[in-house]
Protein backbone atom coordinates (compact mmCIF):
# COMPACT_ATOMS: atom_id res chain seq x y z
CA UNK A 1 0.00 0.00 0.00
CA UNK A 2 3.13 2.25 0.57
CA UNK A 3 4.26 1.68 -2.77
CA UNK A 4 0.78 2.68 -4.46
CA UNK A 5 0.50 5.41 -2.50
CA UNK A 6 3.82 6.78 -3.68
CA UNK A 7 3.17 6.41 -7.04
CA UNK A 8 0.11 8.57 -6.88
CA UNK A 9 0.64 11.99 -9.01
CA UNK A 10 0.67 14.51 -7.06
CA UNK A 11 -3.42 16.14 -7.54
CA UNK A 12 -5.08 12.55 -6.98
CA UNK A 13 -3.17 11.95 -3.84
CA UNK A 14 -4.11 15.25 -2.73
CA UNK A 15 -7.97 14.02 -3.30
CA UNK A 16 -7.50 11.28 -1.20
CA UNK A 17 -5.84 12.98 1.69
CA UNK A 18 -8.35 16.08 1.38
CA UNK A 19 -11.17 13.12 1.79
CA UNK A 20 -9.32 12.40 5.42
CA UNK A 21 -9.80 15.20 6.45
CA UNK A 22 -12.85 16.22 8.41
CA UNK A 23 -13.79 19.65 8.93
CA UNK A 24 -12.60 20.34 12.02
CA UNK A 25 -9.60 19.65 10.89
CA UNK A 26 -8.80 16.10 11.64
CA UNK A 27 -7.15 13.38 9.19
CA UNK A 28 -8.69 10.12 9.16
CA UNK A 29 -7.57 7.44 6.94
CA UNK A 30 -9.25 6.50 3.72
CA UNK A 31 -10.18 3.15 3.07
CA UNK A 32 -7.28 1.19 1.37
CA UNK A 33 -4.94 4.14 1.53
CA UNK A 34 -2.15 5.21 4.76
CA UNK A 35 -2.93 8.34 6.72
CA UNK A 36 1.00 8.60 6.03
CA UNK A 37 3.11 8.98 3.03
CA UNK A 38 5.69 7.09 1.10
CA UNK A 39 6.67 4.30 3.15
CA UNK A 40 7.76 6.10 6.29
CA UNK A 41 8.69 2.91 7.86
CA UNK A 42 11.12 3.62 10.95
CA UNK A 43 14.82 2.49 10.10
CA UNK A 44 17.75 2.63 12.42
CA UNK A 45 19.35 5.05 10.02
CA UNK A 46 16.38 7.72 10.95
CA UNK A 47 16.37 7.10 14.89
CA UNK A 48 20.03 7.70 15.29
CA UNK A 49 19.81 10.82 13.22
CA UNK A 50 17.09 12.23 15.21
CA UNK A 51 18.37 11.50 18.38
CA UNK A 52 21.44 13.35 17.69
CA UNK A 53 19.48 16.17 15.87
CA UNK A 54 17.51 16.60 19.08
CA UNK A 55 19.83 16.10 22.01
CA UNK A 56 20.35 19.98 20.58
CA UNK A 57 17.59 20.08 23.14
CA UNK A 58 19.71 19.03 25.31
CA UNK A 59 22.02 22.78 25.94
CA UNK A 60 18.78 24.75 26.20
CA UNK A 61 17.73 22.18 29.11
CA UNK A 62 20.90 22.34 30.45
CA UNK A 63 20.43 25.90 30.73
CA UNK A 64 16.68 26.10 31.96
CA UNK A 65 17.93 24.11 34.76
CA UNK A 66 21.43 25.29 35.83
CA UNK A 67 20.41 29.07 35.86
CA UNK A 68 17.73 28.80 38.98
CA UNK A 69 20.03 26.08 41.14
CA UNK A 70 23.38 28.58 40.99
CA UNK A 71 21.13 31.69 41.76
CA UNK A 72 20.23 29.88 45.08
CA UNK A 73 24.33 28.84 46.12
CA UNK A 74 25.57 31.09 48.46
CA UNK A 75 29.22 31.49 47.45
CA UNK A 76 27.71 32.38 44.14
CA UNK A 77 25.32 34.92 45.81
CA UNK A 78 28.53 36.27 48.17
CA UNK A 79 30.71 37.05 45.05
CA UNK A 80 27.64 38.11 42.90
CA UNK A 81 25.02 39.62 44.49
CA UNK A 82 25.61 39.85 48.25
CA UNK A 83 22.26 42.02 48.49
CA UNK A 84 20.54 39.11 47.93
CA UNK A 85 22.08 37.24 51.06
CA UNK A 86 21.42 40.40 53.17
CA UNK A 87 17.91 40.25 52.26
CA UNK A 88 17.47 36.89 52.61
CA UNK A 89 19.03 37.28 56.52
CA UNK A 90 16.39 39.97 57.35
CA UNK A 91 13.75 38.35 59.33
CA UNK A 92 10.62 40.93 58.71
CA UNK A 93 11.16 40.05 54.50
CA UNK A 94 8.42 39.04 53.14
CA UNK A 95 9.23 35.62 51.34
CA UNK A 96 8.18 36.39 48.22
CA UNK A 97 10.52 39.11 47.97
CA UNK A 98 13.66 37.66 48.82
CA UNK A 99 14.94 37.24 45.21
CA UNK A 100 13.62 39.88 43.61
CA UNK A 101 16.88 41.89 42.03
CA UNK A 102 16.77 43.15 38.57
CA UNK A 103 20.44 42.18 38.12
CA UNK A 104 19.76 38.63 39.70
CA UNK A 105 17.22 38.63 36.55
CA UNK A 106 19.07 39.82 34.11
CA UNK A 107 21.65 36.99 34.54
CA UNK A 108 18.76 34.89 34.07
CA UNK A 109 17.32 36.45 31.15
CA UNK A 110 19.98 37.86 29.42
CA UNK A 111 20.39 34.65 27.50
CA UNK A 112 16.51 34.74 25.71
CA UNK A 113 17.50 38.72 24.26
CA UNK A 114 20.53 37.16 22.30
CA UNK A 115 18.59 33.84 21.87
CA UNK A 116 15.74 36.32 20.35
CA UNK A 117 18.22 38.25 18.31
CA UNK A 118 19.87 34.63 16.82
CA UNK A 119 17.03 32.87 15.72
CA UNK A 120 15.76 35.91 13.50
CA UNK A 121 19.56 35.14 11.86
CA UNK A 122 19.05 31.53 12.20
CA UNK A 123 16.07 31.21 9.35
CA UNK A 124 18.47 33.22 6.94
CA UNK A 125 21.29 30.77 7.74
CA UNK A 126 19.12 27.65 7.31
CA UNK A 127 17.50 28.59 4.26
CA UNK A 128 20.97 29.31 2.62
CA UNK A 129 23.27 26.90 4.84
CA UNK A 130 21.45 24.26 5.79
CA UNK A 131 19.75 22.91 8.62
CA UNK A 132 22.79 20.76 9.94
CA UNK A 133 25.18 23.66 9.80
CA UNK A 134 23.06 26.01 12.24
CA UNK A 135 22.99 23.56 14.54
CA UNK A 136 26.79 23.37 14.63
CA UNK A 137 26.81 26.82 14.86
CA UNK A 138 24.74 26.88 17.70
CA UNK A 139 26.89 24.48 19.60
CA UNK A 140 30.17 25.80 18.61
CA UNK A 141 28.88 29.44 20.09
CA UNK A 142 27.39 27.93 23.26
CA UNK A 143 30.23 26.26 24.62
CA UNK A 144 32.18 29.53 24.02
CA UNK A 145 29.45 31.17 26.07
CA UNK A 146 29.60 27.80 28.83
CA UNK A 147 33.59 28.83 29.18
CA UNK A 148 32.97 32.76 29.58
CA UNK A 149 30.67 31.60 32.42
CA UNK A 150 32.66 29.00 34.32
CA UNK A 151 35.81 31.56 34.30
CA UNK A 152 33.47 34.17 35.09
CA UNK A 153 35.59 37.08 37.57
CA UNK A 154 32.52 39.41 37.22
CA UNK A 155 29.17 40.44 36.60
CA UNK A 156 30.10 41.74 33.25
CA UNK A 157 31.48 38.10 32.06
CA UNK A 158 28.56 36.67 33.65
CA UNK A 159 25.92 38.56 31.10
CA UNK A 160 28.99 38.42 28.15
CA UNK A 161 28.66 34.70 28.68
CA UNK A 162 25.03 34.42 28.83
CA UNK A 163 24.96 36.30 25.88
CA UNK A 164 26.81 33.85 24.19
CA UNK A 165 24.78 31.07 25.35
CA UNK A 166 22.07 32.62 23.95
CA UNK A 167 23.43 32.92 20.66
CA UNK A 168 24.18 29.74 20.47
CA UNK A 169 20.24 28.26 21.72
CA UNK A 170 18.95 30.49 19.85
CA UNK A 171 20.51 28.69 16.79
CA UNK A 172 20.08 25.13 17.70
CA UNK A 173 16.06 26.12 18.68
CA UNK A 174 15.74 27.35 15.13
CA UNK A 175 17.11 24.16 13.53
CA UNK A 176 16.26 21.21 15.66
CA UNK A 177 12.78 21.01 15.38
CA UNK A 178 12.66 21.36 11.71
CA UNK A 179 15.45 19.25 10.74
CA UNK A 180 13.21 16.41 13.10
CA UNK A 181 9.74 17.28 11.14
CA UNK A 182 11.78 17.10 7.86
CA UNK A 183 13.36 13.99 8.15
CA UNK A 184 10.90 12.17 10.11
CA UNK A 185 8.16 9.71 8.70
CA UNK A 186 4.56 11.81 8.21
CA UNK A 187 2.97 9.07 10.57
CA UNK A 188 5.47 8.63 13.00
CA UNK A 189 6.98 12.97 12.90
CA UNK A 190 4.91 13.67 16.17
CA UNK A 191 6.84 11.15 18.06
CA UNK A 192 10.58 12.19 16.55
CA UNK A 193 9.96 15.62 17.28
CA UNK A 194 9.11 15.08 20.96
CA UNK A 195 12.67 14.16 21.25
CA UNK A 196 13.50 17.88 21.32
CA UNK A 197 11.78 18.22 24.34
CA UNK A 198 12.65 15.15 26.02
CA UNK A 199 15.89 16.00 25.58
CA UNK A 200 15.37 19.41 27.27
CA UNK A 201 14.05 17.86 29.49
CA UNK A 202 16.93 15.32 30.06
CA UNK A 203 19.17 18.64 30.72
CA UNK A 204 17.04 20.51 33.17
CA UNK A 205 17.41 16.75 35.33
CA UNK A 206 21.11 16.47 34.84
CA UNK A 207 21.55 20.49 35.56
CA UNK A 208 19.24 19.93 38.82
CA UNK A 209 21.44 17.30 39.85
CA UNK A 210 24.41 19.41 38.94
CA UNK A 211 23.38 21.61 41.42
CA UNK A 212 22.90 20.02 44.51
CA UNK A 213 26.11 17.52 44.11
CA UNK A 214 27.95 21.17 43.98
CA UNK A 215 25.85 23.17 45.98
CA UNK A 216 28.06 23.33 49.02
CA UNK A 217 31.58 23.86 47.37
CA UNK A 218 32.93 27.25 46.83
CA UNK A 219 33.82 26.49 43.34
CA UNK A 220 30.30 24.80 42.82
CA UNK A 221 28.74 27.62 40.95
CA UNK A 222 31.99 27.38 38.36
CA UNK A 223 31.25 23.83 37.78
CA UNK A 224 28.22 24.28 37.15
CA UNK A 225 28.12 26.74 34.77
CA UNK A 226 31.22 25.53 32.96
CA UNK A 227 29.81 21.75 32.43
CA UNK A 228 27.33 23.54 29.79
CA UNK A 229 30.26 22.78 27.76
CA UNK A 230 29.51 19.06 27.50
CA UNK A 231 26.44 18.92 26.25
CA UNK A 232 27.29 21.32 23.89
CA UNK A 233 29.94 19.31 22.51
CA UNK A 234 28.00 16.31 22.55
CA UNK A 235 25.56 18.00 20.33
CA UNK A 236 28.12 19.41 18.03
CA UNK A 237 30.21 16.47 17.54
CA UNK A 238 27.02 14.84 16.87
CA UNK A 239 25.87 16.88 13.92
CA UNK A 240 29.17 16.95 12.53
CA UNK A 241 27.70 13.36 11.41
CA UNK A 242 24.49 13.39 10.24
CA UNK A 243 23.22 14.02 6.87
CA UNK A 244 21.07 17.55 6.21
CA UNK A 245 17.59 16.93 5.63
CA UNK A 246 16.28 16.41 1.83
CA UNK A 247 14.17 19.36 1.71
CA UNK A 248 17.27 21.79 2.98
CA UNK A 249 19.15 19.69 0.29
CA UNK A 250 16.86 20.49 -2.55
CA UNK A 251 16.01 24.05 -1.62
CA UNK A 252 20.43 24.52 -1.78
CA UNK A 253 20.23 22.75 -5.32
CA UNK A 254 21.68 19.43 -3.95
CA UNK A 255 19.65 17.06 -5.62
CA UNK A 256 22.10 13.92 -5.74
CA UNK A 257 22.76 14.60 -1.87
CA UNK A 258 19.02 14.70 -0.93
CA UNK A 259 18.64 11.68 -2.42
CA UNK A 260 21.25 9.77 -0.85
CA UNK A 261 19.85 11.33 2.65
CA UNK A 262 16.12 10.56 1.78
CA UNK A 263 17.27 6.66 0.96
CA UNK A 264 19.04 6.62 4.81
CA UNK A 265 16.01 7.72 6.16
CA UNK A 266 13.45 5.97 4.46
CA UNK A 267 15.41 2.47 4.42
CA UNK A 268 14.66 1.93 0.45
CA UNK A 269 16.50 2.84 -2.61
CA UNK A 270 13.02 3.92 -4.66
CA UNK A 271 12.51 7.22 -3.26
CA UNK A 272 11.91 8.74 -6.73
CA UNK A 273 8.27 10.31 -6.04
CA UNK A 274 9.00 11.33 -2.94
CA UNK A 275 12.65 13.29 -4.68
CA UNK A 276 10.13 14.47 -7.57
CA UNK A 277 7.64 16.27 -5.33
CA UNK A 278 10.35 18.07 -2.75
CA UNK A 279 11.88 19.12 -6.01
CA UNK A 280 8.55 20.22 -7.21
CA UNK A 281 7.85 22.11 -4.30
CA UNK A 282 11.13 23.53 -4.13
CA UNK A 283 10.51 24.43 -7.24
CA UNK A 284 6.94 25.95 -7.06
CA UNK A 285 8.68 28.17 -3.95
CA UNK A 286 11.52 29.92 -5.90
CA UNK A 287 8.80 30.47 -9.19
CA UNK A 288 7.76 32.96 -7.22
CA UNK A 289 11.00 34.85 -6.73
CA UNK A 290 9.59 36.83 -3.15
CA UNK A 291 11.62 37.34 0.03
CA UNK A 292 10.26 34.59 2.65
CA UNK A 293 9.89 37.40 5.18
CA UNK A 294 7.73 39.49 2.96
CA UNK A 295 6.15 36.38 2.04
CA UNK A 296 5.12 34.99 5.29
CA UNK A 297 2.71 38.11 5.93
CA UNK A 298 0.62 37.70 2.95
CA UNK A 299 -2.68 36.87 3.07
CA UNK A 300 -2.99 33.06 2.26
CA UNK A 301 -0.31 32.32 5.09
CA UNK A 302 -2.34 34.25 7.69
CA UNK A 303 -3.84 30.37 9.47
CA UNK A 304 0.55 29.59 9.43
CA UNK A 305 1.83 33.07 10.89
CA UNK A 306 -0.71 33.21 13.43
CA UNK A 307 -0.54 29.74 15.31
CA UNK A 308 3.28 29.83 14.25
CA UNK A 309 3.43 32.98 16.95
CA UNK A 310 0.62 31.90 19.35
CA UNK A 311 1.79 28.64 20.12
CA UNK A 312 5.01 29.60 21.18
CA UNK A 313 3.69 33.02 22.91
CA UNK A 314 1.11 31.04 24.90
CA UNK A 315 3.81 28.01 25.56
CA UNK A 316 5.74 30.59 27.82
CA UNK A 317 2.36 32.69 29.64
CA UNK A 318 1.58 28.77 31.03
CA UNK A 319 4.61 30.39 33.11
CA UNK A 320 6.79 26.58 32.89
CA UNK A 321 10.06 28.13 31.83
CA UNK A 322 10.33 30.67 34.66
CA UNK A 323 8.63 27.84 37.11
CA UNK A 324 11.82 25.94 35.76
CA UNK A 325 14.82 27.84 35.72
CA UNK A 326 13.02 29.33 39.31
CA UNK A 327 12.36 26.05 40.67
CA UNK A 328 14.65 25.95 43.47
CA UNK A 329 14.49 30.27 44.15
CA UNK A 330 10.35 28.92 44.05
CA UNK A 331 10.57 26.41 46.41
CA UNK A 332 13.05 27.79 48.92
CA UNK A 333 10.68 31.20 48.74
CA UNK A 334 7.67 28.70 50.24
CA UNK A 335 9.67 27.71 52.86
CA UNK A 336 11.60 24.68 51.41
CA UNK A 337 15.52 24.59 52.37
CA UNK A 338 18.13 24.81 49.94
CA UNK A 339 18.92 20.81 49.83
CA UNK A 340 14.96 20.10 50.15
CA UNK A 341 14.54 23.04 47.43
CA UNK A 342 16.87 21.20 44.77
CA UNK A 343 15.56 17.88 45.30
CA UNK A 344 12.06 19.14 44.74
CA UNK A 345 13.44 20.67 41.16
CA UNK A 346 14.74 17.58 40.69
CA UNK A 347 11.63 16.13 41.18
CA UNK A 348 10.00 18.48 39.24
CA UNK A 349 12.29 17.85 36.06
CA UNK A 350 12.15 14.14 36.34
CA UNK A 351 8.00 14.05 36.30
CA UNK A 352 8.33 16.39 33.49
CA UNK A 353 10.43 14.16 31.92
CA UNK A 354 8.35 11.10 31.82
CA UNK A 355 5.44 13.12 31.24
CA UNK A 356 7.40 13.72 27.77
CA UNK A 357 7.65 10.32 27.03
CA UNK A 358 4.03 9.73 27.60
CA UNK A 359 3.60 12.10 24.45
CA UNK A 360 6.11 10.37 22.28
CA UNK A 361 3.53 7.48 22.80
CA UNK A 362 0.43 9.32 22.16
CA UNK A 363 0.80 12.28 20.18
CA UNK A 364 0.56 10.10 16.56
CA UNK A 365 -2.00 8.08 18.19
CA UNK A 366 -4.32 10.14 19.35
CA UNK A 367 -3.37 13.26 17.80
CA UNK A 368 -2.19 16.71 19.07
CA UNK A 369 -5.39 18.73 19.63
CA UNK A 370 -6.28 15.70 22.33
CA UNK A 371 -3.25 16.42 23.67
CA UNK A 372 -3.49 20.19 24.09
CA UNK A 373 -6.75 20.01 25.28
CA UNK A 374 -6.53 17.80 28.26
CA UNK A 375 -3.20 19.25 29.36
CA UNK A 376 -4.39 22.97 29.48
CA UNK A 377 -7.44 21.84 31.35
CA UNK A 378 -4.78 19.84 33.87
CA UNK A 379 -2.35 22.64 34.02
CA UNK A 380 -5.30 25.13 35.00
CA UNK A 381 -6.92 23.23 38.01
CA UNK A 382 -3.61 22.97 39.19
CA UNK A 383 -2.45 26.46 39.38
CA UNK A 384 -5.55 27.37 40.87
CA UNK A 385 -4.81 24.86 43.31
CA UNK A 386 -1.73 26.15 44.06
CA UNK A 387 -2.85 29.62 44.81
CA UNK A 388 -5.43 28.35 46.86
CA UNK A 389 -2.85 26.43 48.87
CA UNK A 390 -0.35 29.09 49.11
CA UNK A 391 -2.82 32.04 49.71
CA UNK A 392 -4.04 29.80 52.82
CA UNK A 393 -0.80 28.71 53.98
CA UNK A 394 0.91 31.94 53.79
CA UNK A 395 -1.73 34.67 54.24
CA UNK A 396 -2.28 37.66 51.89
CA UNK A 397 1.18 39.56 53.03
CA UNK A 398 3.21 36.55 52.73
CA UNK A 399 4.80 36.56 56.05
CA UNK A 400 3.37 33.11 57.69
CA UNK A 401 5.22 29.78 57.74
CA UNK A 402 4.37 26.74 55.32
CA UNK A 403 3.68 23.42 57.25
CA UNK A 404 5.51 19.86 55.91
CA UNK A 405 2.27 18.96 54.86
CA UNK A 406 1.77 21.95 52.55
CA UNK A 407 5.09 21.98 51.10
CA UNK A 408 4.41 18.83 50.04
CA UNK A 409 0.73 19.12 48.47
CA UNK A 410 2.63 22.67 47.09
CA UNK A 411 5.24 20.06 45.54
CA UNK A 412 2.57 17.51 44.83
CA UNK A 413 0.46 20.26 42.37
CA UNK A 414 3.57 21.49 40.84
CA UNK A 415 4.55 17.85 39.62
CA UNK A 416 0.83 17.46 38.09
CA UNK A 417 1.54 20.99 36.72
CA UNK A 418 4.19 19.43 34.93
CA UNK A 419 2.87 16.57 33.88
CA UNK A 420 0.33 18.32 32.11
CA UNK A 421 2.62 20.61 30.35
CA UNK A 422 5.11 17.37 29.40
CA UNK A 423 2.03 15.60 27.07
CA UNK A 424 0.86 18.71 25.95
CA UNK A 425 2.53 22.55 25.69
CA UNK A 426 6.02 21.09 26.27
CA UNK A 427 6.45 18.75 23.19
CA UNK A 428 3.89 20.39 21.17
CA UNK A 429 4.82 23.66 20.91
CA UNK A 430 8.13 22.94 18.82
CA UNK A 431 6.36 20.34 16.46
CA UNK A 432 3.34 22.55 15.64
CA UNK A 433 5.27 25.72 13.99
CA UNK A 434 8.05 22.86 12.47
CA UNK A 435 5.07 21.44 10.45
CA UNK A 436 2.74 24.13 9.40
CA UNK A 437 4.89 25.80 7.44
CA UNK A 438 4.92 25.67 3.44
CA UNK A 439 8.53 24.73 2.21
CA UNK A 440 9.11 28.37 1.30
CA UNK A 441 8.45 29.94 4.15
CA UNK A 442 9.56 27.28 6.37
CA UNK A 443 12.72 29.20 7.61
CA UNK A 444 11.14 31.91 8.17
CA UNK A 445 8.36 31.11 9.97
CA UNK A 446 10.67 29.17 12.46
CA UNK A 447 12.40 31.84 12.87
CA UNK A 448 9.39 34.31 13.93
CA UNK A 449 7.81 31.19 16.05
CA UNK A 450 11.16 30.67 17.89
CA UNK A 451 11.87 34.60 18.04
CA UNK A 452 8.64 34.96 19.76
CA UNK A 453 9.44 31.92 22.34
CA UNK A 454 12.51 34.12 23.49
CA UNK A 455 10.80 37.28 23.23
CA UNK A 456 8.02 36.33 25.72
CA UNK A 457 10.28 34.42 28.27
CA UNK A 458 12.74 37.34 28.34
CA UNK A 459 10.20 39.38 29.46
CA UNK A 460 8.66 36.77 31.72
CA UNK A 461 11.86 35.62 33.28
CA UNK A 462 12.68 39.59 34.25
CA UNK A 463 9.22 40.37 35.78
CA UNK A 464 8.73 36.89 37.78
CA UNK A 465 10.71 37.78 40.01
CA UNK A 466 9.33 41.03 40.79
CA UNK A 467 5.63 39.34 39.88
CA UNK A 468 6.05 36.81 42.65
CA UNK A 469 6.76 39.73 44.96
CA UNK A 470 3.81 41.68 44.54
CA UNK A 471 1.37 38.98 43.28
CA UNK A 472 2.19 36.78 45.95
CA UNK A 473 0.31 33.89 45.18
CA UNK A 474 -1.89 35.83 42.69
CA UNK A 475 1.13 35.02 39.83
CA UNK A 476 -0.39 31.48 39.48
CA UNK A 477 -4.02 32.59 38.87
CA UNK A 478 -2.33 34.95 36.17
CA UNK A 479 -0.83 32.10 34.65
CA UNK A 480 -3.84 30.31 35.18
CA UNK A 481 -6.12 33.01 33.09
CA UNK A 482 -3.73 32.83 30.17
CA UNK A 483 -3.92 28.82 30.19
CA UNK A 484 -7.75 29.05 30.02
CA UNK A 485 -7.34 31.45 27.46
CA UNK A 486 -4.80 29.33 24.94
CA UNK A 487 -7.24 26.22 25.73
CA UNK A 488 -9.80 28.09 24.28
CA UNK A 489 -7.80 29.19 21.77
CA UNK A 490 -6.49 25.31 20.79
CA UNK A 491 -10.22 24.12 20.45
CA UNK A 492 -11.63 26.61 18.29
CA UNK A 493 -8.31 27.45 15.74
CA UNK A 494 -5.75 24.79 15.99
CA UNK A 495 -6.37 22.01 13.44
CA UNK A 496 -5.45 18.42 13.77
CA UNK A 497 -2.37 17.92 12.05
CA UNK A 498 -1.21 13.96 12.96
CA UNK A 499 -0.25 12.18 9.81
CA UNK A 500 -0.59 14.67 7.28
CA UNK A 501 2.54 15.06 4.73
CA UNK A 502 4.38 18.19 4.86
CA UNK A 503 3.60 18.89 1.39
CA UNK A 504 -0.05 18.30 1.68
CA UNK A 505 -0.26 20.51 5.26
CA UNK A 506 -2.50 23.49 2.76
CA UNK A 507 -5.52 20.80 2.97
CA UNK A 508 -5.69 20.93 6.59
CA UNK A 509 -6.62 25.02 6.38
CA UNK A 510 -8.69 24.57 3.28
CA UNK A 511 -10.70 21.96 5.32
CA UNK A 512 -11.29 23.78 8.72
CA UNK A 513 -14.53 26.09 9.63
CA UNK A 514 -12.13 29.54 9.79
CA UNK A 515 -8.87 29.30 8.12
CA UNK A 516 -10.32 28.39 4.67
CA UNK A 517 -11.33 31.67 3.83
CA UNK A 518 -7.63 32.88 3.81
CA UNK A 519 -5.97 30.62 1.68
CA UNK A 520 -6.24 29.64 -1.45
CA UNK A 521 -7.14 26.52 -3.36
CA UNK A 522 -3.81 25.28 -4.34
CA UNK A 523 -0.82 24.27 -3.29
CA UNK A 524 0.91 27.00 -1.01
Amino acid sequence: MFEESASLPLLRREKWLEKGIMAGGAFVAVAGLPAGDYGGRITLAVVITCIVAASGGLIFGYDIGISGGVTTMVPFLQKFFPSILKKAGDAKTNMYCVYDSQLLTSFTSSLYIAGLIASVVAGRVTATSGRKFTMVLGGCTFFLGAVVNGASVNIAMLIIGRLLLGFGVGFTNQATPVYLSEVAPPKWRGAFNTGFQFFIGIGVVIANCINFATSKKIWGWRLSLGLAAVPALVMTLGALFIPDTPNSLVARGKVEEAKQSLVKARGEANVDAELSELIKASEMAKSVGEEPFTSIFKRSYRPQLVIGILIPFFQQVTGINVIAFYAPVLFKSVGFGIDSALIAAIILGLVNLGSILVSTFLVDRFGRRVLFLQGGIQMFICQVALAGVLAATTGISGTGQMSKGSSILVLVLMCLYAAGFGWSWGPLSWLIPSEIFPLKIRAAGLSLSVAMNFGITFVLSQTFLAMLCHFKFGAFLFYAGWIAIMTIFVALFVPETKGIPLDSMHLVWKQHWYWHKFVNHEPL
